[in-house]
C-alpha cells in the first residue's frame, strides 16, 4: 500500500472538498432564498474564470486587479440573471424555473464557446517561479493552499453576514417565509436580487482558482454537476451541511481515485463515486444529513 499517494491524495481531496463547499453553499444560497435550483451554476464557475483571463492575457492587467474586475462583474451578471430572466417567473411552477435555468446553462455554454472558444487556456505564472510547495512531505501546489485560504474566510465571511449583518437576517427571514418577510417591511426583490449576486462572485472565486491549477475551459462547468451530490448529501437547505458535503465528496473523489488505481482498476471511479452517493443518500435520507424534514398532510 503506497502510504504517501494515499496521504497526498487524501491532502487533496480535504482541500478541493474546501472548495466543493464553497460552490455547494452558492447552491443553498440561492436554494434558501429563492426556492430555485440553479442548475447554471457551473456555467457562472466558468464564465468568471474565462472573465479573469481575459483582464489578465488581453488586457494586460495585473492578477489582483483583474480577480477584484472579475468578482465585480459577477456580482452584476448574477443581479442581472436574476431580475431579467428569474423575477418574473416568481409565483410560476417550479419545474418553469428549473427549466430556464437549464436553459441558461445552455445558453451560457454556447455564449462561451462563441466568444473564448474550445480551448483550454492556462492562467499565466500567477504566483512566481514556484507553483508547488512541500509541507510535511507532501508536495501541494500553490493554487490550493489559496483556494483553502479563500474557502475559509468566505466560510467565515458568510457565518459574520448570516449572524451579524441586517441584509443577513433579511436573507434568513425571506427563506423562512417570503410573505412573512415581506410584511416586516423586507424587500423580497433585492433579497433575491442579492443572493444571487453573492452565489455569482463567489462561483467566479472558485472557477478562477480551479481555472489556475487545471486550466480553463468549458469543461470546467462539470463541477457545478459534481457539486449536487455534496449539496444532496449536507443537505439543500443547509449551509453547514453544504460544506460537509462537499469535504466529504472531495475526500471521497480522492479516495476513490486511490482505489481504483491500486485495486479496482475500471478507470473512471473517481467521476462516477459521487453519484453512487448521491443515489444511496436520495434512498437512506433523502434530506441529507442536515437538511430539514417537510412534513405535509396527504
Amino acid at each position: 500500500m503506497k502510504w504517501d499517494l494515499f496521504f497526498q491524495l487524501l491532502v487533496n481531496g480535504l482541500i478541493v472538498g474546501m472548495l466543493y463547499g464553497v460552490v455547494a453553499m452558492c447552491f443553498v444560497l440561492i436554494y434558501k432564498s429563492t426556492q430555485v435550483v440553479n442548475f447554471a451554476q457551473g456555467e457562472f464557475l466558468v464564465l468568471g474564470a474565462w472573465v479573469c483571463l481575459a483582464l489578465v492575457t488581453q488586457m494586460q492587467l495585473p492578477f489582483f486587479l483583474a480577480f477584484i474586475f472579475t468578482l465585480i462583474f459577477m456580482a452584476i451578471f448574477g443581479i442581472v440573471v436574476q431580475t431579467v430572466i428569474l423575477r418574473p417567473l416568481i409565483g410560476e411552477p417550479i419545474i418553469s424555473v428549473i427549466m430556464v435555468t437549464i436553459g441558461l446553462s445552455i445558453f451560457m455554454q454556447s455564449l462561451m464557446n462563441w466568444v473564448f472558444g474550445n480551448d483550454a487556456k492556462r492562467f499565466p505564472d500567477v504566483f512566481g517561479s514556484s507553483d508547488v510547495v512541500s509541507i510535511m512531505g507532501l508536495n501541494v501546489e500553490v493554487a490550493y493552499l489559496l483556494s483553502l485560504v479563500l474557502s475559509v474566510v468566505i466560510m467565515a465571511v458568510f457565518f459574520w453576514f448570516f449572524r451579524f449583518t441586517r441584509h443577513g437576517l433579511a436573507m434568513r427571514a425571506t427563506a423562512f417565509d417570503q410573505q412573512i418577510a415581506q410584511s416586516l417591511g423586507i424587500s423580497v426583490k433585492q433579497t433575491f436580487a442579492m443572493a444571487w449576486a453573492i452565489s455569482a462572485m463567489v462561483s467566479g472565486v472558485a472557477g478562477i482558482v480551479i481555472g489556475i491549477v487545471n486550466s480553463v475551459s468549458n469543461s470546467l462547468a462539470f463541477v457545478g454537476i459534481k457539486v449536487f451530490p455534496a449539496v444532496i448529501l449536507g443537505g439543500l437547505d443547509s449551509i453547514v451541511g453544504a460544506v460537509v458535503g462537499g469535504i466529504i465528496i472531495g475526500v471521497l473523489e480522492n479516495l476513490a481515485e486511490y482505489a481504483d488505481g491500486q485495486w479496482l482498476k475500471i478507470g473512471n471511479l473517481y467521476t462516477i463515486a459521487p453519484f453512487y452517493v448521491l443515489i444511496i443518500i436520495l434512498m437512506i435520507k433523502p434530506y441529507g444529513l442536515f437538511g430539514t424534514k417537510d412534513i405535509e398532510r396527504i
